[in-house]
């Protein structure tokens, strides 16, 4: 198994990833996050680090007067069927001040190298008013020992860097932001997590009640 920057990493992956859920987990997590958006209807949307563009494509038919998805990976945004996407690193974004009043971001805060940054940054290209909802891939089960990785389509597997942060790092950060904490989910395994597949029976038993998934809805006063 291979470990080596992100970037290179999604590049790599791009050409096997799908621009929508692919697994149990991220059914779990797409819902869990859904479950916390706002109404997109005639708002200004960011799918900020946006991947293939699962949450864009999702929010398309659903009335945002402007939906811009944005990633470092060159890979997966050539993938993303969004009308406007943006290669940038989610720590420095093109945009100006109060330029989204919805930002979305599945499971990439935690490659973030500062949580900190991250949320400073978000916060200063979302409009007053506005909400910033993700997810992150919880701590709990990184301490458990799960890894982010992907097997490439010669079915080697690499494992993905990524960096852990609690609930009140999270919630450090959103204050220093001047972000508020609206509501947050968790998808656990066995509740959230129980879509059957192949090996799901060991996997659930092994790793039982394990939160797997945090999501966050903060909003901007």
């Amino acid at each position: 198994m291979s470990r080596f920057a992100n970037e290179a990493a999604y590049d790599l992956w791009a050409e096997s990833y799908p621009p929508l859920p692919h697994n149990p987990l991220m059914h779990a997590e797409q819902s869990a996050v859904l479950s916390l958006l706002p109404e997109v209807i005639g708002r200004r949307v960011l799918d900020l680090a946006c991947g293939s563009g699962r949450y864009g494509l999702w929010l398309q038919p659903r009335g945002a007067s402007l939906i811009v998805g944005t990633d470092l990976s060159s890979g997966m945004l050539a993938r993303a069927p969004l009308a406007h996407r943006v290669r940038a690193d989610m720590g420095r974004l093109p945009f100006s001040a109060a330029s989204f009043d919805v930002i979305v971001s599945g499971l990439a805060v935690g490659h973030a190298p500062s949580l900190s940054a991250w949320m400073a940054e978000a916060a200063r290209v979302l409009a007053p008013g506005g909400h910033l909802v993700y997810s992150d891939f919880h701590p709990a089960a990184a301490r458990a020992g799960m890894t982010r990785s992907f097997t490439d389509a010669a079915g080697e597997r690499h494992e993905l860097l990524h960096a852990v942060y609690d609930l009140d790092a999270h919630l450090a950060a959103a204050g220093q932001a001047g972000l508020v904490l609206e509501a947050s989910r968790e998808v656990c395994v066995g509740r959230e997590l129980c879509e059957p597949f192949t090996g799901s029976e060991a996997f659930y038993s092994r790793w039982a009640g394990l939160a797997v998934v945090l999501a966050l809805r903060l909003m901007k006063p």
